[in-house]
């Protein structure tokens, strides 16, 4: 192996002793400024930020956090809660069937429910004018929520009138505007009815599904009213549950298709 010249020898081992020198002045300087926590794997806590949007971390409801709502009707019904389309019968005659879906109530709940007896528009009556109906509607939230006579209930359709079948006419009402919304002033409509089972006959569905606690309501009329709109306000959870917590939550405009927030 070669010797090194011997200037370049002695430049190296100058710079050999500089370096400890250079990096003993150096290290007090960065302790200073290096603050505790600082340094990767020991950073500070930072707010936690939401996905997508960048704002900050929020509470949001979980399916947990839903109630189930069971709702039969001879025949048909759409339901809205605080003003929102929830839910609509997929069948819109026979065979009878329960709908049983999850909801997410927000209090006070407000709960507008548009339901029909099987009825021709022109003469009130059913299976080809050969035919009488009858209604009949029940509800159960899992809130403990339930249809009884403390509901409104208002017919807006009713026929044959005086029952008469020979020359049967209907008498229609038109649905005021905005029926289903929470501030809809029904102070004037009549409480619902309450009718017996024996009376409304429900199928087979309705005994497979927890309807305990809760009554059959309609309008005095169960044969001739064919299209009636029931209104309630529920001010909190009937089974004492506490108030859910105020989730940020948007609504879906069912009709415009639409997010509202």
């Amino acid at each position: 192996m070669k010797k090194l010249p011997l200037k370049l020898s002695r430049r190296l081992s100058w710079l050999a002793l500089l370096i400890p020198l250079i990096a003993a002045l150096a290290l007090p300087s960065l302790a200073q400024e290096r603050k505790p926590g600082a340094g990767p794997g020991n950073r500070p806590p930072r707010e936690q930020k939401g996905g997508g949007g960048g704002g900050p971390r929020i509470q949001k409801p979980r399916i947990s956090d839903t109630v189930k709502a069971n709702i039969y009707a001879d025949n048909w019904f759409k339901m809205y809660l605080n003003g929102n389309l929830v839910a609509v019968d997929s069948i819109s005659f026979i065979p009878h069937n329960v709908v049983s879906v999850d909801i997410l109530p927000e209090y006070p709940l407000t709960i507008a429910i548009l339901a029909r007896d099987n009825a021709d528009s022109e003469t009130g009556m059913e299976y080809d004018n050969t035919n009488i109906g009858d209604g009949g509607f029940i509800l159960k939230f899992g809130d403990g929520t339930v249809s009884n006579a403390t509901w409104k209930a208002k017919c807006f359709s009713t026929g044959p009138l005086n029952g008469d079948t020979q020359n049967p006419r209907t008498m229609e009402t038109p649905l005021p505007e905005n029926w289903f919304a929470p501030d809809f002033d029904d102070r004037a409509w009549s409480s619902a009815t309450v009718h017996s089972q024996e009376a409304v006959r429900p199928k087979e569905p309705f005994f497979e599904y927890d309807f305990a606690g809760a009554e059959w309501i309609w309008t005095e009329d169960l044969a001739l009213d064919n299209l009636v709109v029931f209104r309630v306000t529920i001010p909190a959870p009937p089974n004492g549950s506490p108030l859910p917590p105020a989730w940020p939550r948007g609504h879906i405009d069912a009709a415009e298709k639409k997010v509202v927030n």
